[in-house]
């Protein structure tokens, strides 16, 4: 006599041992996969950003000012700025959309100083040379946190000009002094990396969730759980919710509103960059 198992226990069977088995290999990934900070790095990530802090000023070495030509043809320039931290007035939210579905998008923070001087930090995967980001690479340990801090033309004008990507720039409701603690929190943080790498993970270590962790070291309730911070395209809509964008505009015209592929199209090579991608600024 023979025994049979009913064919949904077999496939539970199949379904278990599939689940152990990519359990299994994260673990072995945990276990002998390291993040390194040695790598043959892509040339616009090359170098780290660290910042030496002196009472009430910062400089900031491998600020990103890199020239394009197109999304691989550019040339790289890396400075060292100064910048008094007293002078901080503004914080601004980018959010890049960059699927066919609404979901997928890159997200970042600039500051601004006054006299139209703003420097922009961006969590992102480090690259190395021919790389591209996955998702699903992103979960398996593939990539490397770094925290490029660079100047607009470069870190927006990349996003506009030669990705082609929409991209919306909002102004973010934080007085002078929470401005200057999430300024710091964040180059303290690429001084961390520089130091001790970490990986990226598309779900719990992101250019989202970074900024996330940033903001709630400021605000007396956290910002709660949400897909849109794991769909990072929906986060604009979160902020709004929250009242962190400074907007009198209603839901449905926002977004539209602070959208400056034209500006910074038009306004590609000109001095007045910064300034001109915020001459859309409207209540």
């Amino acid at each position: 006599m023979t025994f049979s198992l009913p064919r949904r226990h077999v496939l539970h069977r199949i379904l278990l041992g599939l689940v152990v088995v990519a359990i299994a290999g994260y673990l072995a990934l945990a276990l002998f996969v390291h993040p390194s900070n040695a790598r043959d790095w892509s040339p616009d990530q090359e170098r780290l950003a660290t910042a030496e802090f002196s009472g009430d000023s910062v400089r900031v070495h491998n600020v990103r000012s890199a020239i394009y030509r197109s999304t691989t043809d550019y040339d790289v320039r890396w400075q060292e700025r100064s910048y008094d931290l007293r002078r901080i007035e503004s914080v601004w939210f980018v959010v890049e959309p960059f699927a066919d579905w609404r979901g997928p998008a890159h997200t970042f923070l600039s500051f601004g100083f006054g006299n139209d001087e703003y420097v922009a930090i961006s969590a992102e995967i480090r690259k190395e040379r021919g790389e591209s980001f996955s998702p699903l690479r992103g979960l398996l340990r593939q990539y490397e946190l770094t925290y490029i801090v660079g100047d607009e033309r470069d870190l927006i004008g990349l996003r506009t000009n030669h990705r082609h990507d929409d991209v919306h720039l909002y102004p973010v409701r934080a007085d002078r002094d929470a401005a200057r603690q999430l300024f710091v929190s964040m180059l303290e943080r690429a001084n961390a990396l520089a130091a001790k790498p970490e990986f990226y993970n598309t779900l719990g270590n992101t250019c989202t969730s970074n900024i996330v962790d940033h903001v709630n070291l400021l605000l007396p309730e956290p910002i709660p759980f949400s897909y849109k911070t794991l769909l990072p395209a929906y986060s604009d809509d979160l902020a709004f919710d929250l009242g962190l964008i400074d907007t009198n505009l209603p839901r449905e015209q926002f977004r539209t509103a602070f959208r400056i592929n034209g500006l910074a199209r038009d306004h590609a090579d000109h001095a007045d960059f910064s300034a001109a991608i915020r001459s859309h600024q409207r209540d």
